[in-house]
């Protein structure tokens, strides 16, 4: 459990007039100044926007009004969610500087129930990366060791919660980019499922896979994070049109009758000492009255090979706005082609400009068909898996990342070694099904383990649900 208050005890507080939440925010804000300098988790800190909405919360509360559920709870944002006359740069030089004139739905949500936003966090560019090595900006360090990486794409949001910045942050999951640095950061982090929660101002990265989700510290915490921002919206033609459960209320029913997927053809290459925590986490399940179910999913060991065809594809089209006549950063040329050759050479960094060139390969005309469509396939084939592994099965469980934080610069010169930090988060990207990772035990040099959690499409409860058994277990 963390020493640090939670957002479920800072909203009662505030609500019930027994904690102000000015003063919430200004001890936040005077952590952030003491520590962020070496963690680097935020790009831009909203001190004088948090200090406003702070006031305004308690001036809700002497009136005899009611802020929200989350009513003065400190909020980082990652910093690729749209966030009216605040900079929204991905982490990118090619956006640097940018102000969106309008508010992500997730951002008008949060605000809606109280939060307070105390800034926008780093991110590897544009969302591509597992280790915020990526970043125009600058690398974000891992609080519990300063010397590894948090993980990424979304590494300022989990260093952020893990170092006591905020109770919540919110992040975005692509192919793992919210539960591989929870793990790394010994965090909660969950991905909904698509199209439960918006992407309406939500800059893509790819529009298929992305979704909206929150770092905690506790699943309760999560809970209600996600209860918050999940719902239909008429903006976002992806977002599911269903009701929103009551996602807090399942957290007391323990796993008894529920059955968990153990999956024998799971892809090797997980640390022993995350296969070990693993492997605790079924018997801590199973004592608490869940059946293990050996299932097997065929089609997850191609989920890397398929993703890395689809995620740069659909890159290479929604980064194409990016070329200098419309927003963000300018390098002038001879004419129009140079422009936008000069504007995209400076603008983008390394790891941007080879997804965009394998996406811009995968579409072209004469191997459309042998590579993407051949990915589209797979993940096709993998969603049938998956259903058929739900028959047998409530959730399923494995390993978050495969190993526990990694030293800076480690993988950053062979980008496969990088890319196999998704093994075990990407296939529910592909599916759209919701899955989380919480934190289990420790591994390698008294670092956190994270397991990932995986449920059916709208699953979120019963995800929830086994969750909050693993945290009773591990606490």
């Amino acid at each position: 459990m963390s020493e640090y208050p939670t957002a479920l005890q800072i909203a009662d507080g505030v609500r019930s007039g027994d904690l102000k939440a000015v003063d919430i925010v200004e001890q936040h804000l005077a952590t952030i100044a003491e520590t962020d300098g070496e963690i680097h988790a935020f790009n831009h800190v909203m001190a004088d926007e948090a200090r406003r909405r702070a006031a305004a919360v308690d001036a809700t509360v002497a009136a005899g009004g009611d802020p929200g559920p989350m009513a003065g709870v400190p909020v980082a944002l990652k910093d690729n969610m749209c966030t009216r006359g605040v900079p929204t740069t991905c982490s990118s030089k090619i956006l640097d500087g940018w102000i969106p004139p309008y508010d992500a739905t997730v951002v008008q949500r949060l605000a809606d129930a109280g939060a307070v936003f105390v800034g926008k966090t780093n991110l590897d560019e544009f969302a591509m990366g597992s280790s915020t090595e990526n970043s125009a900006f600058g690398p974000t360090r891992n609080p519990l060791d300063t010397s590894r990486v948090p993980g990424g794409s979304s590494g300022g949001s989990a260093a952020a919660v893990a170092a006591g910045y905020a109770p919540v942050s919110l992040g975005s999951d692509t192919g793992g980019s919210i539960r591989q640095p929870a793990a790394l950061c010994g965090v909660v982090g969950v991905k909904p499922t698509y199209g439960r929660v918006s992407r309406l101002g939500l800059i893509a990265f790819g529009s298929s896979l992305d979704q909206i989700g929150p770092f905690t510290h506790t699943v309760a915490d999560a809970a209600l994070t996600l209860q918050t921002i999940c719902g239909h919206d008429p903006g976002d033609s992806t977002s599911i049109p269903e009701p929103t459960p009551d996602y807090s209320s399942v957290l007391d029913r323990g796993v008894d009758g529920l059955r968990i997927g153990r999956i024998s053809d799971l892809p090797d290459g997980a640390d022993p000492d995350v296969v070990a925590r693993t492997d605790e986490a079924f018997a801590a399940l199973e004592a608490a009255g869940a059946t293990i179910v050996d299932v097997e999913v065929p089609a997850f060991t191609y989920g890397l090979t398929a993703y890395y065809l689809i995620a740069p594809a659909e890159a290479s089209s929604n980064l194409a706005r990016f070329d200098g006549v419309r927003y963000g950063l300018r390098v002038d040329g001879a004419d129009v082609e140079e422009m936008m050759r000069n504007t995209r050479t400076a603008g983008f960094g390394d790891e941007v400009k080879r997804r965009i060139l394998l996406g811009t390969y995968a579409l072209s005309a004469g191997y459309y068909d042998a590579y993407y469509g051949k990915a589209l396939k797979i993940r096709r084939l993998m969603a049938d898996d998956f259903a058929k592994a739900y028959q047998q099965c409530d959730v399923l469980l494995s390993p978050s990342s495969p190993s526990v934080a990694f030293p800076f610069g480690s993988k950053t010169a062979d980008p496969f070694a990088m890319y196999l930090c998704d093994t075990y988060t990407i296939p529910a990207n592909l599916t759209g099904d919701p899955a989380m990772s919480v934190p289990f035990g420790t591994g390698a040099d008294d670092l956190p383990v994270g397991v990932q959690v995986i449920a059916p499409a709208l699953g979120e409860s019963v995800m929830l649900q086994v969750a909050a058994e693993l945290e009773r277990s591990a606490s």
